[in-house]
């Protein structure tokens, strides 16, 4: 799909939900409504379902950014969303994981006629998880678990303390306007949000490749692929990089084994595919994988199924 930003923003976005209606509608049902009228009004009008926030403390994921031999970055992400909101016992299946499968959907935002970023997201979602700037820098986002965490942003929120930004709404905000890999990392590092976060950085140069650890409040630590210390790629999940993951939610030890067997001189969209396919990396809560080349301009994204036995997180 191709969503003019010349548009108003109540009218952009009409060709992606008038083919997708019956989907967003099924997605929606049951689900509580929440005003979000303060971001993006007009693109949101009124009252929203809860659809567009519930990413901030729901999403569990898988990303990375690696470096081959010739200096050209691959950025990859698992995006599993779902956990606890129902399993399907007879399909062994999480119910809302599979309702937003059929949403998924790649976006060329353009501005005169030209693109200015490219996304992965869900129709009817408004902010961004997985995205790219031809040229310039990928972007993807995971949810970081805290005690401080995005419940309670969210709880300020409506009782109107809005002095810091949906995640999502900043990696769009970030993709929209940043020009380049060094100041997408100074807006990430710094601007205050609702909820804590990872923000996985790719750039266009040799090295430029991060992860944030992101508080609501501040950056807590910038791990950056670093070539002379024999670190070529950076990949996180949910867990704060220099701590060991729950033990029943590692999935960081097997995908950091496959990178390490794949070695450096192995490295294309098709091995960090592989990566990202291997069991408990890919699980049932695995809704898409996507693949970007920021030096091809290269966004490539695949509706996921983990074959049983397969782990359901």
């Amino acid at each position: 799909y191709t969503i003019d930003l010349d548009l108003p923003p109540s009218e952009r976005w009409k060709p992606i939900i008038n083919d997708k209606k019956a989907e967003v509608n099924r997605m929606n049902k049951g689900c509580s409504r929440c005003s979000l009228h303060y971001f993006f009004s007009d693109a949101i009008p009124g009252e929203v379902v809860l659809f567009n926030i519930f990413y901030e403390v729901f999403t569990v994921c898988t990303s990375l950014v690696a470096e081959d031999l010739n200096g050209n970055l691959v950025h990859g992400r698992n995006l599993d969303f779902g956990l606890f909101m129902g399993w399907d016992t007879k399909n062994r299946s999480w119910l809302i994981t599979e309702k937003l499968k059929p949403l998924v959907v790649n976006i060329d935002f353009q501005r005169g006629n030209k693109t200015v970023f490219k996304a992965t997201n869900f129709a009817g979602y408004v902010g961004m998880l997985t995205g790219m700037k031809p040229h310039a820098f990928t972007l993807t986002m995971n949810e970081r678990f805290s005690l401080d965490g995005g419940y309670i942003g969210i709880v300020e929120w409506i009782l109107g303390k809005r002095d810091g930004m949906w995640m999502s709404f900043l990696t769009r905000s970030v993709l929209e306007n940043a020009t380049s890999y060094e100041e997408a990392k100074i807006r990430l590092a710094q601007t205050k949000l609702l909820a804590p976060a990872y923000f996985i950085l790719g750039g266009n140069q040799t090295s430029q490749g991060c992860v944030i650890t992101r508080s609501r409040v501040l950056s807590l630590d910038i791990w950056e692929i670093d070539l002379k210390l024999g670190r070529w790629y950076v990949l996180e999940t949910n867990y704060d990089h220099w701590q060991d993951p729950l033990f029943l939610d590692d999935r960081r030890t097997p995908a950091m084994k496959c990178m390490n067997q794949t070695t450096q001189s192995n490295i294309s969209r098709k091995t960090v595919y592989d990566v990202l396919s291997t069991k408990p990396v890919l699980n049932k809560l695995t809704t898409y994988t996507t693949l970007m080349e920021v030096s091809k301009g290269v966004l490539e994204s695949y509706i996921r199924d983990c074959p049983n036995p397969c782990m359901p997180w």
